[in-house]
């Protein structure tokens, strides 16, 4: 049985994606951390306003949650121009596409989130748009097929993905920006939790929204996702206000461990430890073992147990590390520890 979570990207309920979008800033002087990534795009932007030109495309690329989807809506105000937004699996054929690009107007931005799961046919349809804007869409088929030749006003695609690997090199080519979006510090997501508590007139008391930042892996939805089950437990057991005695027990309650590891973190790392004996072990294998699916694994909780050092990836498989055992208390089978190779990156 899959494990519920409250970081899982995936399991967002309406009133939770309004939650997020209403907290999301709205220029890039709003925007807190990527400081690379938005002095770039910075400059970009005010090269192509000084030249009356639309931006190149653009590819953000890296972990959910971490604001790619809003930093497209950033570069579409910044350009005061229209976004029309997409994702891979919604266009299954060129006619899908189609009826995306001839609603686009001039210096309009395109997103397409998780880009990487375009059908060949239609990503070899989309590089003629992107390079020369302009595509041949066929009508009909058999003997009466004709092509006709479609020009597009000159717009910007914005792409965002996960799994960067997975996109083929002639699309990645055609993007004139390629940007990886990295995880927050502490002190980012303080300053992000910070803003969004003024925005919902939260009350906090001193030292509250740095506990919360500590346990929201680096990611700002994370972040803002548990400010809200906090709120709600404040409201509900508390005056109101967020004090760290709340914080403390409202995170207690949603499973969250002093480093951000929830419940499906904590079982990835057991079935390692416990049923592969700290591995190696194929990420299909760990996924059936947790009744999860692969992608969810690959996306959702690998980068954050990579970035703290607590899994390993190898060759043959993962490979849980000493840093993991000592915070879960989970000991290896004797057998385990007389392979030295699977700690000596760890001292």
């Amino acid at each position: 049985m899959a494990i519920d979570r409250v970081i899982d990207s995936q399991q967002l309920n309406k009133g939770e994606e309004e939650f997020n979008v209403s907290l999301r800033p709205k220029t890039l002087d709003e925007c807190i951390g990527q400081l690379n990534i938005k002095e770039k795009i910075s400059i970009a932007i005010t090269a192509a306003k000084q030249r009356g030109e639309p931006l190149e495309h653009i590819l953000f690329y890296g972990p959910p949650g971490l604001g790619k989807t809003t930093l497209a809506n950033i570069v579409a105000i910044e350009m005061g121009s229209k976004l029309r937004s997409s994702s891979g699996p919604a266009l299954n054929k060129q006619g899908d596409v189609m009826g995306l690009l001839s609603n686009v107007n001039e210096g309009d931005v395109l997103f397409i989130d998780e880009i990487h799961r375009l059908s060949t046919p239609v990503e070899e349809f989309i590089y003629p748009a992107m390079e020369d804007f302009k595509v041949d869409f066929t009508v009909d088929s058999g003997l009466h097929a004709k092509t006709i030749n479609f020009p597009l006003k000159r717009f910007t695609l914005i792409g965002a993905t996960t799994r960067a690997g997975l996109i083929s090199a002639p699309l990645r080519g055609r993007f004139g920006m390629l940007y990886h979006v990295d995880f927050y510090s502490q002190g980012e997501l303080a300053e992000i939790l910070n803003r969004s508590a003024n925005l919902l007139k939260l009350e906090c008391e001193n030292g509250t929204l740095e506990l919360i930042a500590d346990r929201s892996r680096g990611t700002p939805r994370v972040a803002n996702r548990l400010l809200k089950r906090v709120r709600d437990y404040a409201q509900v057991k508390g005056s109101g206000v967020l004090s760290c005695d709340i914080v403390e027990k409202a995170l207690k309650m949603e499973q969250i461990d002093s480093l951000g590891l929830d419940e499906l973190d904590r079982s990835f790392l057991r079935a390692l430890a416990e049923v592969y004996d700290g591995g190696p072990a194929g990420i299909d294998a760990i996924a059936a073992t947790l009744g999860e699916e692969r992608d969810t694994l690959e996306d959702v909780v690998e980068p954050y147990l990579l970035q703290v050092g607590f899994v390993r990836r190898t060759k043959r498989g993962r490979e849980i590390t000493r840093h993991a055992c000592r915070h879960l208390g989970i000991t290896l089978s004797e057998k385990k520890k007389a392979q030295p190779e699977l700690f000596e990156q760890d001292d």
